[in-house]
């Protein structure tokens, strides 16, 4: 479990198979590991579905516990500008 926590604070946000690949194992060991490790609150975990070239691909998209990804680059919106 180790690896996916490390994978996870170099990589950020990752699809389930992208850490299974990473990491060298299996997919459902590697579900295993994040379910246990979403139960001690060290991931977060949420079911995802994306398409890419028309195919769609399901999954579970994970990152660390507490941690929130960088905001998306680009103007602020009014609302953001009139509070700060």
């Amino acid at each position: 479990m180790n690896e996916i926590l490390q994978y996870l604070k170099k990589h950020g946000e990752k699809l389930d198979a992208e850490i299974a690949v990473a990491a060298g194992l299996s997919l459902s060991k590697t579900r295993t590991y994040l379910a246990e490790l979403a139960a001690q609150g060290e991931v977060m975990t949420y079911h995802s579905t994306r398409f890419e070239d028309g195919k769609k691909i399901e999954g579970i998209r994970c990152r660390l516990s507490g941690i929130t990804p960088p905001a998306a680059p680009g103007r602020k919106s009014k609302a953001s500008q009139i509070i700060n």
